[in-house]
């Protein structure tokens, strides 16, 4: 028989990757998604099975964060063999406008699974979404013996819940890890995050729809990795014959102003010509630098990234280019056949 995993998070980018890595190696994938009054599961719906057929292999349960006793009961009825805890409230940027909300949704969120699990039935593998965001101003590269220093909102509550996960772990023996995940991208990041703002921003300058593309700090750099290798280490990391703390990166550094130029000359554009700055979009507190050091994951999951940053901004750009009609260079998905020529995502 399969194994079970909930999923919290599973409509946004990383969990929908999940959800079919777990469906391709036999899971019975159930998830967490908050009632509302437009349906947000765009990026799941073509795994989405009718739960009443009896081959069905994944099922979505109402939820929320801030509800204990929901998540409590959708734990206690599925009985999971492992919970991937990805929702949160996770935009960097607006944790300074709702830190509230943020530390409410993002911090206490994983203490209620936790205590859920404690009290339901502690032998459940969990693991939570840590973010390099908890580094913040720490000296790079950062690994897990670096110092947090947060700077923000949305890294304080992470950072509150990566310490609970290891109190957990400790005090009440519970198979409870951390996967400090840097940046990761996709053709289903949110819109509003920078990396998908660059590349769909450029089809709608070519599509004829927008003149330009206004951005907040060029000069921050981040590790950016591909979101379908990520989840994987998610996997292996509760695979791991004992739960830890291990940090997922490629080890490169690229500045937000060498996306938007790598972006624009893929497809034959001058960045000058289409970006503006705009101030509304500078942090309080900005984090300058980010790069990770996944030695300890390499080594003992045997995980290591294939997509390069090249690589990442050819294959966004290539599917924003497709999403609005237009023709696509191609060399990223002449990418993704070669380097996944048995990729277990079927969307994008």
């Amino acid at each position: 028989m399969g194994k079970k995993a909930l999923i919290t998070g599973i409509t946004g980018q990383d969990g929908s990757y999940l959800a079919e890595l777990l469906l391709s190696k036999g899971y019975e994938v159930h998830g967490i998604v908050r009632r509302a009054s437009s349906f947000n599961t765009g990026r799941i719906d073509h795994i989405y099975s009718d739960p009443h057929d009896p081959q069905a292999k994944m099922f979505l349960h109402y939820g929320d964060l801030a509800d204990c006793e929901q998540i409590s009961n959708i734990i206690y009825n599925e009985k999971p063999d492992e919970v991937y805890h990805l929702g949160a409230q996770s935009h960097v940027r607006v944790s300074f406008d709702t830190p509230e909300y943020t530390g409410n949704v993002t911090g206490l969120g994983s203490t209620r699974i936790l205590e859920s699990i404690r009290k339901n039935n502690n032998v459940i593998k969990f693991y939570q979404a840590s973010s390099s965001e908890m580094f913040g101003a720490a000296n790079p590269p950062q690994d897990e013996n670096t110092e947090f220093i947060p700077r923000s909102p949305y890294a304080c509550a992470k950072l509150y819940a990566y310490w609970m996960v290891r109190n957990y772990r400790e005090g009440y023996n519970l198979f409870a890890s951390n996967g400090i995940l840097f940046n990761h991208e996709s053709p289903r990041r949110g819109e509003t995050f920078v990396t998908r703002k660059v590349t769909r921003g450029i089809a709608s300058i070519i599509a004829g729809k927008q003149k330009y593309l206004y951005m907040g700090n060029l000069d921050a750099r981040r590790d950016w990795g591909f979101a379908p290798e990520y989840v994987e280490g998610m996997w292996r990391i509760l695979q791991h014959d004992k739960s830890d703390d291990f940090v997922i990166a490629t080890g490169e550094t690229h500045s937000v102003k060498e996306f938007l130029e790598k972006a624009f000359s893929y497809v034959g554009k001058d960045m000058e010509d289409y970006v503006k700055i705009d101030p509304k979009y500078f942090r309080p507190t900005e984090v300058e630098v980010l790069i990770g050091n996944s030695e300890k994951s390499q080594r003992e999951l045997g995980w290591k990234p294939q997509i390069t940053f090249s690589d990442l901004v050819k294959i966004m750009v290539d599917a924003d280019m497709r999403e609005a009609g237009l023709e696509v260079v191609g060399e990223g998905d002449e990418i993704i056949q070669k380097k996944f020529p048995d990729k277990w995502w079927k969307g994008d």
